[in-house]
């Protein structure tokens, strides 16, 4: 049955690991599996309308990208002639709420596959024998969740993965915890350990050549009761501190091994074992997740324990717009920058804005922030381009020095947010300096009255604010908050563009901070999930 016509559709959203599970499904069907023609697509392209295809898979990341989702699923229907049991789903999103996409009407008969193709092929896909399926007869082959990924499929499309050299595997799977804002318990369920980690090195040494970085995708490592074993074989693979790799005709460049979903708080306090054997591996960045205040003590003592193995380049994920309060984030984020001055090392924080697992969008508001308060932060991360810096002067700059200078700077125009540059000493200091006059004369009740007008309604019907409160001293504020015209803010921002951001590297970035994203409103007929963690097998 060789010689079928596949296809694989990754949607035109901007993420930055290739999609792992297309690539082993492309192994699966290529030349060294079933021996099928494979073609890659990421979006809607369409060149594959003139081609018959047997089989089309489409993958899904993070369910706020539902929008782009959905277009994809349409487009395979398309390529398929209506033919919808010959497309296959699979994915974060189509596994946390696989019962909403098989309810869609308009994808009805279509295979959507929830979890890991960890199951024999024809089971993991949901085959049919009876109805001579293509493969449906293959029970008892290797799990394409085992296969190694195929890279040649990367250099059929012209987007560029910002990581992309290097080899992408688990040494774990699930997790141990059961944290009510994360999908991976219902993606992967209980934690244990895969196939070796050294097959899958060699494998893609041998079919794809070496790859400069190891990055590993486990949710929780350091709680494998393997660990110890796990970092050996890491150090075997080559991935020492301060290893380079040298290959023909090409300047040798610096290796390092990323646990890119962080390593838990928790258990790295628990004995300096943990960092003793993460400081053997070169381990760039030590990503650490500090999701609330309540994992304070844990968290600087892992960090300690970091400082004294000489592990200096660290990252964490902070979680927020959970169960915090905007105090509790900026304590979190004012911590990392007493731990450096203290320690001197460099801690970059990554804040991710918690989504429950029934938005398809980025309009969950947590039960102690505001909508005017995410955006505002929103905004001064995108300036930051996403990035918490744990230099004392950047901080301050952009975050206070305070919890109440904080919440003043959330609680200020937008474009006084984005263009501080030009509002504190490039030309707008005076419409700043009367803003701050007014501003320090609300009470605790003014400003909570500011911020409930500020978030009732999107930034372009804020001219209609007035008429909605009585209180003189409000008045008084919201003609600062008018948006600014586009051309202006354009003008402002010429003269801002020479102004550096902090230097973090694409490849050290998470996955996704929302930055781009000011979705409010729902978009989609249907509910999808949110997770922080990226599914990729299926």
């Amino acid at each position: 049955m060789a010689n079928k016509n596949i296809l694989l559709i990754e949607p035109g959203y901007r993420n930055k690991y290739p999609p792992l599970g297309l690539m082993k499904i492309a192994q699966y069907h290529g030349p060294r599996g079933k021996g099928d023609h494979v073609r890659f697509i990421k979006g809607e392209d369409r060149s594959v309308l003139s081609t018959a295809w047997d089989r089309i898979y489409v993958t899904t990341l993070f369910s706020f990208e539902f929008a782009r989702i959905a277009q994809s699923i349409d487009f395979a229907l398309k390529v398929a002639n209506g033919h919808a049991d010959r497309v296959f789903v699979g994915g974060i999103a189509a596994s946390l709420m696989h019962e909403l996409f098989v309810a869609e009407p308009r994808w009805r008969g279509i295979r959507f596959i929830a979890g890991l193709l960890a199951d024999s092929p024809a089971t993991s896909l949901q085959l049919d024998d009876y109805s001579e399926e293509l493969y449906s007869d293959d029970r008892h082959g290797t799990a394409i969740e085992d296969l190694i990924p195929d890279y040649s499929i990367l250099d059929q499309i012209d987007y560029k993965y910002p990581v992309r050299d290097a080899y992408f595997a688990y040494a774990s799977r699930g997790c141990i915890r059961k944290c009510s804002f994360c999908g991976v318990p219902k993606l992967e369920g209980a934690q244990r350990d895969t196939e070796s980690l050294t097959a899958i090195v060699q494998g893609i040494d041998a079919l794809y050549g070496v790859k400069k970085d190891l990055v590993l995708m486990d949710n929780n490592v350091v709680a494998s009761p393997r660990f110890q074993e796990l970092i050996a074989e890491i150090r075997d693979l080559g991935f020492l501190p301060g290893a380079k790799l040298s290959r023909t005709g090409r300047v040798p460049v610096q290796r390092r091994v990323d646990f890119n979903q962080g390593v838990d708080a928790r258990i790295l306090c628990k004995s300096p074992m943990y960092l003793r054997e993460l400081s053997s591996i070169c381990i760039k960045p030590l990503r650490i997740a500090f999701d609330h205040l309540g994992l304070k003590g844990p968290y600087e003592k892992a960090i300690r324990y970091a400082h004294e193995f000489e592990l200096t380049e660290l990252s964490n994920y902070m979680l927020y717009n959970f169960h915090d309060t905007p105090t509790d984030l900026f304590e979190r984020m004012r911590l990392n920058v007493t731990l450096n001055e203290e320690l001197g090392i460099r801690i970059w924080s990554f804040p991710m804005r918690y989504q429950p697992t029934n938005l398809p969008n980025r309009s969950h508001v947590g039960e102690n922030w505001t909508r005017y308060q995410l955006r505002s932060l929103q905004l001064i991360l995108q300036a930051t381009h996403g990035i918490v810096s744990g230099e004392p002067d950047f901080f301050k700059r952009a975050f206070g020095d305070t919890p109440d200078q904080f919440q003043a700077i959330l609680l200020r125009p937008h474009h006084f947010i984005f263009n501080r540059d030009w509002y504190e000493h490039l030309g707008g200091e005076t419409e700043f300096a009367e803003f701050e006059r007014h501003f320090k004369k609300l009470s605790a009740n003014d400003r909570a009255e500011l911020v409930t007008l500020l978030s009732s309604t999107n930034p372009r019907d804020f001219k209609g604010l007035h008429k909605k409160t009585t209180n003189s001293l409000v008045k008084r504020m919201l003609p600062f908050y008018l948006p600014i015209a586009k051309d202006a803010e354009a003008a402002i921002w010429r003269q801002q563009r020479a102004l550096s951001t902090p230097a973090v590297v694409d490849e050290e970035r998470v996955e996704d901070a929302g930055l781009d994203d000011f979705d409010d409103e729902p978009v989609a007929p249907v509910s999808m999930p949110a997770a922080r963690k990226r599914q990729v097998a299926g």
